[in-house]
């Protein structure tokens, strides 16, 4: 097990944990008139107490993407008294831009535009990146440990200058406190072997919101992308996606809201965990081919990147108008060198050989594609069989999804029931069944226009003479 201090494995995940900071911070096409830029921070938003309660934001579930007054993280680990684990407490503080004119007086009035010397500003909101460190023994845990986080506001002011160098106005950025509270904890749980529950739990304490604030307001004193990534010395921690066995059950009872911890770092690294308002597998990586930050976490880059070249000099130049990261985007996009961009077209992660046609072939000249190509691919007549039962349209069963290798959100039907609806042949000859979830009150929507979840054969349990009427 590894020896050095978790502070340097935790600062060797931050790459991922970036992505997380800004995925949706501002969206292509990075301008502020975008529609989808004018509702934002949509995931790990920390709301204060009384404003929380007054909204009914009480949902207790592991989406992150609920804004909420607090979240917490559970996660196993395998560590002596003596262990460290640091935790480092990672948002982003709302920071209000508003463009002023100079008036004849000498004084300045808010105004939502500002052109000065060849550059505008736009009244528009920011953020800046807050951390707070959480170190502490195993056994000291035991007991838990509580730090109270103080982040002051306070306010820059840029002077804006026109071509004479005469001042015409200025762009004010201010920043509000915040006040939060990150609570860990370390308790044994019931397993074969010694093994501990770590609980880490950041809640908002703002006192200063009123209740009946609008979002916008309220914003202002919200912990933002709200997430942990945690290192333990001499101990490893397991994955809950993929546990051991013996850990199974004590996996299963660990209580995640609004964050979910993964196994973080190189693969096969077990002493770092990155715990996100969004759910992710363990190891994430980014892309190597990624130039940079695009504020979409998916990493579309080739996509963003060519959209993004296509903006129009008046579009690019209200972009950069918009926030100076989205004029860092702009401008690395414009200067991108032709091999940085092909490296954007694709890379071959895996190669599985694919199984050709055999006796469903219809001729040598028919693309695999083709509807009516292979007599073999049916979906909505097709069949598998699975446990001894031939499953169908319309067969019942209840849901087992793997723990590695497939949708992270899927881990959340475990057990549930479901119809299939159609069963699929992948171009590498991989069966798979479409479903709709049985008690998901959009099922009838999915099922007209054909929004279903895949899963294998092997993930799911037939229920025996079942059959759902079409």
């Amino acid at each position: 097990m590894p020896t050095d201090r978790p502070s340097s494995r935790i600062e060797g995940a931050e790459a991922v944990a970036d992505a997380i900071l800004y995925e949706g911070y501002l969206l292509y096409p990075y301008r502020r008139s975008s529609g989808k830029n004018r509702v934002r921070w949509q995931f790990g938003v920390l709301v204060p107490p009384a404003w929380g309660e007054a909204n009914g934001l009480v949902d207790s579930g592991v989406a992150g993407s609920a804004e909420s007054p607090w979240q917490q993280t559970e996660c196993l680990v395998e560590a002596p008294d003596t262990a460290t684990v640091h935790v480092r407490l990672r948002f982003l503080q709302l920071q209000r831009k508003v463009a002023e004119n100079r008036t004849a007086d000498g004084g300045y009035r808010p105004v939502d535009r500002i052109e000065a010397g060849g550059r505008t500003e736009l009244s528009f909101d920011e953020a800046v990146p807050q951390e707070y460190d959480v170190e502490a023994s195993i056994g000291d845990l035991r007991q838990g440990c509580r730090i109270d986080v103080r982040v002051p506001g306070g306010e820059d002011v840029e002077p804006l200058v026109d071509a004479r160098g005469e001042p015409v106005g200025r762009v004010v950025r201010r920043r509000w406190p915040l006040s939060a509270s990150v609570t860990v904890s370390a308790a044994p749980t019931e397993a074969p072997f010694r093994l501990l529950r770590l609980r880490i739990r950041v809640e908002n304490t703002d006192p200063t919101t009123p209740p009946d604030s609008p979002r916008d307001e309220a914003l202002r004193c919200c912990l933002l992308a709200a997430h942990t990534v945690v290192g333990v010395s001499r101990g490893r921690f397991l994955s809950l996606l993929d546990p051991p066995e013996w850990a199974a059950s004590a996996a299963r009872e660990c209580r995640n809201v609004h964050t979910f911890p993964v196994l973080a770092g190189e693969p096969g690294t077990v002493d770092v965990l990155l715990s996100s308002p969004i759910i992710l597998y363990d190891h994430p990586q980014i892309a190597p081919e990624s130039p940079g930050d695009l504020h979409d976490a998916t990493e579309i880059d080739e996509i963003l990147s060519l959209r993004t070249l296509t903006l129009s000099d008046a579009e690019k130049r209200e972009a950069r108008a918009t926030d100076p990261r989205a004029a860092a985007i702009v401008d690395r996009v414009d200067n991108m060198p032709p091999e940085v961009l092909e490296r954007l077209h694709g890379a071959i992660r895996s190669l599985a050989p694919v199984r050709r046609n055999t006796e469903a072939d219809t001729g040598p000249d028919r693309p695999w594609w083709e509807p009516g190509a292979d007599a073999g691919i049916t979906p909505e007549t097709g069949t598998v069989l699975v446990a001894g039962t031939l499953l169908a349209r319309g067969s019942r069963v209840r849901l087992r999804p793997r723990r590695r290798g497939t949708d992270a959100h899927d881990m959340f039907l475990d057990g549930r029931t479901a119809r299939v609806e159609q069963v699929l042949l992948d171009v590498d000859g991989s069966r798979f069944l479409a479903v709709t979830v049985d008690d998901d009150p959009g099922a009838e929507l999915h099922q007209w226009y054909g929004r279903l979840r895949h899963f294998r054969p092997e993930e799911v349990e037939p229920l025996t003479g079942e059959v759902a009427a079409p």
